[in-house]
């Protein structure tokens, strides 16, 4: 699949998504740019705002296997990865396969349970399998977790941990809906008598797969390569920062924005690109110092400071233009 038709079929996805979730496009387009960077989602934000529904278009519109698993306070790490059975009429124990055995997992109030049982995804959402009983089993691939949660400000919440955090490759919020999304709600409500709009399927598992080795193609020349570390090391010198963004967290903003560029119809990535992700792909694998944290300061501010800071490189446009053809 080329870049122009990956942009294009991104763009239907989107839209068919837009027919039955109220949101930001905005929003949209930085989850999708996460899947096609064969990453994981985290939408965090109040009850109600459509994170769940917004996780579950996103399956059916792409085809993919969905699985939702409710995170409780009594949900135990065996009840996402499965467990082994005794069966009677063999003799033998067989493993039963737990809701993380699907193409889109949604994890929905992923800080609801406590961090032993929210660490079961580590493996998973890091090596795409789970070891039970010391035997592992591979999980499907594509792979995706969608995690939702609710700010740690709300009561039964508990922080994720921060490796896991650092396993996300997109953090966003989908926000209030604006005045227009706001009537077209109550529309809908109104309208009772009425079905809701649902989402269509778009495309199937091996486009996904297509869709998702598109970004690899994808030029990143050495000036933008290392406007990306610089924007990564300079969160690490920032005085509000305890502890910057991991040399893993470098990877995944460097990938994402191969996958932005896809989503313009672009066969290479400018500075522009980066700017453009940054704040979803690398805000939350900051730890900020307790005195910035009194203080109120917020990851996403810390970013956009960074990057109004670090000078963009100017691009070539000879490289640009051999990129194109």
């Amino acid at each position: 699949m080329s870049v122009p038709d990956a942009a294009a079929t991104a763009d239907r996805v989107i839209d068919e998504i837009l027919s039955a979730v109220v949101a930001d496009e905005t929003v949209l387009e930085e989850i999708t740019a996460g899947l096609l960077a064969r990453g994981h989602v985290l939408l965090e934000d109040v009850p109600g705002t459509g994170k769940t529904l917004t996780a579950r278009s996103f399956a059916t519109a792409l085809g993919l296997d969905f699985s939702r698993i409710q995170f409780t306070p009594d949900l135990m790490p065996s009840d996402v990865t499965g467990s082994y059975v005794f069966e009677e009429g063999t003799g033998e124990f067989h493993f039963t396969e737990g809701p993380v055995f699907a193409n889109v997992v949604l994890a929905d109030e992923i800080n609801r349970a406590p961090p032993k049982t929210q660490s079961a995804l580590l493996e998973a959402m890091a090596e795409d399998q789970v070891t039970v009983d010391g035997e592992t089993h591979e999980l499907p691939d594509p792979f995706i977790v969608i995690a939702t949660q609710n700010p740690v400000e709300q009561e039964g919440t508990f922080e994720l941990p921060e490796a896991q955090r650092d396993r996300f490759m997109i953090k966003t919020s989908l926000g209030y809906p604006d005045p227009e999304g706001t009537r077209e709600l109550i529309d809908r409500r109104a309208d009772r008598d009425r079905p809701d709009p649902t989402v269509d399927r778009v495309v199937d598992l091996e486009q996904v797969r297509d869709l998702q080795e598109v970004p690899e193609t994808v030029t990143v020349d050495g000036p933008v390569r290392d406007y990306i570390g610089e924007v990564c090391r300079a969160t690490r010198r920032d005085g509000r920062v305890d502890v910057g963004v991991s040399p893993r967290g470098v990877q995944r903003l460097f990938e994402v924005s191969r996958a932005r560029a896809v989503l313009e119809g672009r066969e290479y990535v400018v500075p522009d690109d980066v700017k453009h992700i940054a704040p979803a792909a690398i805000a939350h694998r900051l730890v900020l110092t307790p005195e910035a944290s009194v203080e109120g300061a917020s990851r996403r501010a810390v970013v956009e400071s960074v990057l109004d800071h670090v000078e963009v490189p100017a691009m070539d446009p000879d490289s640009a233009d051999s990129a194109e053809q």
